[in-house]
């Protein structure tokens, strides 16, 4: 399903804003620009601010309070990585962050367990056919994770 194109960095953290505006959430933002400054241009030389093409990468992290506890990392590769409740799902498009955001706040997201393999995953179900499954690597569930199983 197609979400709202979100073509930079702070277009995603200003519909991360909204969301958290929506549900009550306070937020923090930390932002990191230049190529020697993000976290995926380890080849970059000290003080080199541009990439290679000239392009200035941005990067944000946003931590939202509350429970469950979530963090963003908006990389400058049109990709991001969301954790919740110490459960990280790598590479989420950016244009589906608020939505996936929105899943995890309106009480879509849950848990699903597994007797063999033993396991618990934690799954976010998007508008449409899109979903987000990974595995709660901890062999205890917190409490918020406890509150949104499905056995």
């Amino acid at each position: 399903m197609g979400h709202p194109h979100l073509p930079t960095t702070e277009a995603t953290v200003t519909a991360i804003r909204a969301v958290a505006d929506e549900y009550g959430r306070a937020m923090t933002v930390t932002d990191d620009i230049g190529a020697d400054r993000t976290t995926r241009r380890t080849s970059a030389g000290v003080f080199t601010v541009l990439d290679p093409d000239g392009s200035l990468p941005h990067e944000a992290f946003v931590e939202l309070a509350g429970s469950p506890a979530v963090t963003v990392r908006v990389f400058p590769e049109d990709d991001a990585k969301i954790t919740v409740d110490e459960v990280e799902f790598h590479d989420v498009p950016r244009d589906a962050v608020p939505v996936f955001l929105r899943s995890v706040y309106g009480g879509l997201t849950y848990v699903k367990g597994r007797f063999f393999p033993p396991g618990y995953w934690l799954i976010v179900p998007l508008p449409g056919d899109e979903t987000y499954k990974e595995l709660v690597l901890h062999n205890t569930l917190s409490p918020w994770l406890s509150r949104s199983f499905r056995g």
